[in-house]
């Protein structure tokens, strides 16, 4: 049992709370998932940059900005608990390679022009002062919290798992056949950096959007490769979709109002929501891809 959130602003009116909303949803689910938490904000980009989210783990700052700023020049660093983002104009390819080859010490959370994710273990109501998500804002987020069941208690552990440039995905529920899948899509060149399943699903959905599918589609799709129960909610710079498996036996529930669009495993994760009680309110069919 694990809880998912997410919130989607239609208009700019609560742009600067999209952090203080998403924090009351992830303490609404901390009952569901104890272990660890994690969330992803996508804000407006900064046009030629790309944002880095890494977990330092045990490697201090001090070291992590010596050895960064052997390839980016005066690198722009801002400081989150034991993460940090980098914000610099290096591409992907040539900042993801060097941290694998030069800083293997450190996770690499996510990426993008527009995704910021931070993930720790602890209570989730921790985990979100931690990082202080209410300060945040953005035009859409989502988050997680977990109760872990096939793998360990880690930061890579949990999610969200991002597995290409601002995309990210959390899951609720569990998948029987990812291990066949991890090895066919490490057959066509995604890497895993966890045994998690839910890694697995995020691999699948990178490589299939890789291969021009959208990303409905490529949910759509997922109904017929990946087996086992499953919620899932999975972002994207534009916005993100909802997708529970054709038995649906994993909760969620949706409420839209004018503003804004909240996705939750269970309605008191939004309680605390502007004018909700005003909202259109529904249960999202199984099998059915929501994309907002």
């Amino acid at each position: 049992m694990c809880g998912i959130v997410g919130i989607y602003l239609k208009t700019k009116k609560y742009e600067k709370q999209l952090g203080k909303f998403l924090s009351g949803m992830l303490d609404g689910m901390a009952t569901r998932g104890p272990d660890s938490a994690g969330f992803a904000i996508y804000s407006k980009e900064k046009k030629g940059f790309y944002k880095y989210s890494i977990c330092l783990n045990n490697l201090s700052l001090d070291q992590f900005k010596k050895r960064i700023s052997k390839l980016v020049k005066k690198p722009k660093i801002n400081i989150f608990s034991d993460h940090i983002v980098l914000e610099t104009k290096e591409k992907p390819k040539k900042i993801l390679a060097y941290l694998n080859d030069n800083l293997k010490e450190v996770s690499i959370v996510g990426y993008g022009k527009s995704i910021n994710i931070f993930k720790q273990t602890g209570n989730p109501k921790d985990v979100v002062k931690k990082f202080k998500l209410s300060s945040f804002s953005g035009t859409h987020g989502i988050g997680h919290t977990r109760m872990a069941t096939e793998s360990a208690i880690t930061t890579q552990g949990s999610h969200p798992y991002s597995t290409a440039e601002d995309e990210c995905l959390v899951h609720n529920g569990s998948l029987s056949n990812h291990n066949n899948v991890r090895r066919v899509l490490i057959k066509d060149g995604q890497s895993f950096n966890s045994e998690n399943d839910t890694e697995v699903a995020a691999g699948y959905i990178s490589n299939q959007i890789s291969k021009g599918k959208d990303l409905e589609k490529t949910l759509k799709k997922s109904l017929k490769d990946l087996d086992g129960f499953y919620t899932f909610i999975a972002g994207t710079k534009n916005g993100f979709a909802l997708l529970r498996d054709e038995i649906a036996c994993k909760p969620a529930v949706v409420a839209e109002t004018k503003d804004y669009v909240a996705v939750a495993s269970e309605f008191q994760a939004m309680a605390h929501l502007p004018n909700v009680n005003d909202a259109k309110i529904f249960e999202p069919k199984p099998g059915i891809v929501y994309h907002w």
